[in-house]
């Protein structure tokens, strides 16, 4: 791609024009600009749609190049780069897998000095021509390996920042730290060289044990979720911390920023109850981090079994997560559940049992919608349970 023909005037008009088209249909029609190939402009107009909600400051900024479509669906969001930066500070920060730069852009905003490695020559071209674009003039593009970088800058750096990518050899669903360049467990020792903090982005697929098991002087994990689908873990690490690893989740919604942490070793016991006047159902960063006591402990909650993760109370109370009122509690049985839900419209969930929602879907012959919102699940006294409610809180 050459990023001065792309800039051409004429061309980012069409691009911002055709901005929410259907590229494959564009395709068909006779390309306005036979000297630049139509496929790149098309990606461009993808990668631009794809970028509206996601990275509304590029969206806006005029002349801004995007790479694949793919990629830009891949990058850190403006929210989760945003709460990146709240993490780091000081001097100066490298970061070793610069990508497209979303996460430099806010870094360069609370660090003074922020050098971007990218081993894509391409890439590390559209990116240094964006910053221009976004007047991001902290920010140094450097292309090329980063062990390699690091070795001839030779300097002491407040932050390393790592977002490490999948090796495409490497088979199955395990998902290990071990098999992504750059590989961190490896080189930890290596980066510890020239910085006492490293931050780590990793695909929420990451088991946090493994993760651990992989890593040492872990200080934070972070479980960052976006309208209760978590997007990424970050890993704060110090050079020689030693302590407790606390856990800290976050939630962003259109209306509210659910935070909720706790130190992984900390020994409390969840008491255990049968369903009260209310019902709780832990945000998807909660139910991530394997808190399930913990958030018992602190909001005074009754866990419904030990295995249900799901929370009761008779007051009403505050709750990073959803809500609901509970109207009626039935027996799991043929009589029971035949009366009050088969041929009628409920939104099912199920939590510690044995069927799936299709099954149960197709077995009582319950459609989807509706107000009603059903939980089958396990009391504390291994009884199959259906909890029948109403949501007072999304």
């Amino acid at each position: 791609m050459n990023t001065n023909e792309i800039l051409n005037l004429e061309i980012q008009n069409y691009i911002y024009e055709k901005t929410g088209s259907d590229s494959s249909k564009l395709a068909f029609q006779k390309n306005p600009f036979p000297e630049v190939d139509f496929k790149i402009i098309l990606n461009q107009i993808e990668a631009r749609t794809k970028s509206k909600d996601k990275l509304p400051t590029w969206f806006t900024t005029k002349n801004i190049i995007y790479p694949s479509k793919i990629s830009v669906e891949q990058t850190s969001s403006e929210i989760t780069a945003q709460y990146k930066s709240e993490i780091v500070s000081g001097k100066n920060l490298i970061d070793l897998s610069g990508g497209f730069g979303i996460d430099d852009f806010y870094f360069s905003k609370k660090v003074n000095q922020v050098i971007h490695c990218e081993i894509n020559e391409k890439l590390s071209e559209i990116v240094t021509s964006n910053f221009e674009q976004l007047e991001c003039n902290n920010i140094n593009c450097i292309c090329g390996d980063s062990s390699e970088i690091i070795e001839e800058l030779n300097q002491k750096f407040d932050w390393i920042y790592i977002d490490p990518s999948r090796r495409n050899d490497v088979k199955g669903k395990v998902f290990l730290l071990k098999d992504c360049l750059p590989n961190v467990p490896e080189l930890q020792d290596f980066y510890f060289q020239y910085t006492n903090n490293i931050l780590i982005k990793t695909a929420p697929i990451l088991d946090i044990t493994a993760g651990l098991s992989e890593l040492k002087n872990v200080k934070t994990i972070h479980i960052v979720a976006v309208d209760n689908e978590v997007k990424e873990l970050l890993w704060e690490i110090e050079k020689d911390f030693q302590n407790d690893v606390t856990i800290k989740t976050i939630n962003f919604s259109k209306d509210e920023k659910q935070t909720f942490q706790f130190n992984i070793n900390s020994e409390n016991y969840a008491s255990l109850g049968l369903p009260k006047k209310y019902l709780y159902e832990p945000n998807s960063a909660i139910m991530k981090s394997g808190g399930f006591i913990e958030v018992a402990t602190q909001f005074s909650l009754d866990k419904l079994h030990q295995n249900s993760h799901l929370y009761t109370s008779e007051e009403l109370i505050e709750f990073p997560g959803r809500v609901f009122q509970i109207d009626k509690i039935i027996d799991y049985s043929k009589k029971d559940v035949h009366s009050n839900l088969s041929n009628q419209k409920a939104n099912v969930t199920t939590r510690n049992f044995p069927d799936s929602v299709e099954i149960i879907r197709k077995k009582w012959k319950i459609k989807d919608g509706g107000n009603v919102y059903c939980f089958f699940t396990t009391d504390k006294n291994d009884a199959k349970i259906v909890l029948l409610c109403t949501k007072i809180k999304s």
